[in-house]
């Protein structure tokens, strides 16, 4: 495609991110969709050609190139199109963990799942309902059966789909006020809700701070996990002190430096456990409160 007299390029858009939340709207004026766990990106293509840009507008078009040259193939001149790229697993589940191997191994094992237009052939689209912007965006990627994919939704019924998306082992649910416009930054017409899992790990320490909650700092295999919040009842958190003063020690060989001060209390690898419900498919823990610790062999 040549340039047009006097044509501008498309530019990055910085993108609209949803806001957490801890329940799903329950509303009918909200659509639903998965969650996808991997790397927001944004599809723009004008004049002189395509490309794919991080959430913070960062070109890497290069590291996603199969996912470029198939946006160059679809039925418009110019666009941008917002979304997700993954690493879907054979099931189609996007698996996070396999996401840096394939960008610099295995490209064409990527996919991209759009699920928002905010331009599209020299118009803006960002002030059109949502539910219009994808109406036209699965116009402009059906079928969508390759590695440039389409997030469906569903509208209403949030805690039913909530429940679906927990049962199948996702990261998590967004909803969308199905006539809202697309607005960069953080807007509430957008939420998160993400699942929780429990899982237990190796409690290293406890690191304790004037005026604020004592953290476990645990680990899983080994390796430093993530510093959960403990909120146990008085029973508990007495219990854990005489565990504490039992098996005190010094820090852990994988422990990291940043974390080793003197407010933490460590303890003999394997000798206390902590039960810590926290969002699922995080890389370190977040959001996580200690429900329940044991020791080793009780």
């Amino acid at each position: 495609m040549s340039k047009p007299a006097g044509a501008a390029r498309l530019s990055f858009v910085k993108p609209l991110e949803p806001v957490q939340v801890e329940t799903p709207p329950i509303s009918n004026d909200w659509l639903h969709e998965i969650k996808y766990d991997g790397f927001r990106t944004q599809l723009v293509r004008d004049w002189a050609g395509a490309g794919a840009f991080s959430r913070n507008g960062h070109d890497w078009s290069q590291r996603y190139w199969p996912i470029v040259n198939a946006a160059e193939k679809l039925p418009a001149e110019s666009f941008i199109v917002d979304g997700e790229m993954i690493a879907p697993d054979p099931d189609g589940r996007p698996n996070f963990h396999q996401m840096h191997s394939r960008m610099v191994w295995n490209a064409e094992q990527l996919a991209f799942v759009a699920f928002d237009l905010l331009h599209l052939n020299g118009q803006d689209l960002r002030s059109l309902p949502l539910i219009e912007r994808k109406a036209k965006l699965w116009e402009l990627v059906k079928p969508a059966k390759g590695i440039i994919q389409y997030s469906d939704h569903v509208e209403g019924n949030g805690a039913a789909f909530f429940e679906a998306v927990e049962k199948m082992g996702l990261e998590g649910m967004v909803s969308k006020r199905r006539e809202s416009p697309y607005r960069s930054g953080k807007v509430d017409s957008w939420v998160k809700t993400k699942c929780w899992e429990v899982g237990t790990f190796e409690l290293w320490g406890v690191k304790r701070e004037p005026g604020k909650p004592a953290v476990g700092i645990v680990a899983r295999d080994g390796k430093y996990a993530g510093s959960p919040t403990i909120t146990l009842p008085k029973q508990l958190r007495d219990r854990l002190e005489q565990l504490v003063r039992r098996a005190r020690a010094a820090p852990p060989a994988g422990a990291p430096r940043a974390i080793v001060d003197p407010t933490v209390e460590w303890v003999k690898p394997g000798s206390i456990t902590a039960t810590v419900r926290h969002l699922r498919n995080e890389p370190k823990l977040r959001h996580g409160n200690v429900q329940t610790i044991s020791e080793e062999g009780t």
